[in-house]
């Protein structure tokens, strides 16, 4: 890891239900090839669709790197742009895993509020995108369901600046 760069952790997930690939994998494979410019030291890795490993690598990952940022991308059919979710939720969880599991009391932090948003200003975030002239249309969620990748999120904004586009 070069200290005079900026770290960024983005990560994507593996395969889940009848999906052999996962988009936002290939889609996080292709960011490491474009890179993020030579000022950033960019990680990608592929986070498995379960419960269990999410509630480790996420922080591992953390831990390892001390990143600016990290920013796990999903992936949903019914997202009509990139959607960046602004809330991890804490309960509902009972949908299973690759694993077939579900967490405990389908929840992901006992005795946690119901929802704790990002400290990532997002709406500023869809406004600079939108006006840059990408031609790519972005929009601000406060709920990407309740299923492993959204787990995530939830593990995430509960104890770092964390970032989720779906």
């Amino acid at each position: 890891m070069d200290r005079g760069k900026r770290t960024v952790v983005v990560t994507g997930f593996g395969p889940f239900g009848e999906h052999t690939v996962n988009a936002s994998w290939v889609a996080v494979q292709e960011l490491k090839k474009l890179g993020l410019g030579s000022g950033v030291d960019l990680h990608v890795y592929e986070v498995p669709v379960e419960y269990h490993t999410v509630q480790t690598l996420v922080p591992a990952l953390w831990e390892q790197y001390h990143p600016l940022l990290v920013i796990h991308v999903g992936v949903s059919e019914m997202a009509t742009t990139v959607t960046l979710e602004k809330c991890g939720r804490n309960h509902g969880y009972r949908v299973r895993d690759n694993s077939g599991l579900c967490p405990d009391a389908h929840c992901c932090v006992a005795g946690g509020p119901d929802c704790i948003d990002s400290v990532i200003d997002l709406e500023s975030v869809c406004k600079r995108v939108s006006g840059a002239g990408l031609g790519v249309a972005v929009s601000v969620s406060k709920d990407a369901g309740r299923v492993c990748v959204h787990w995530c999120v939830n593990v995430c904004v509960c104890e770092w600046v964390s970032g989720f586009l779906m």
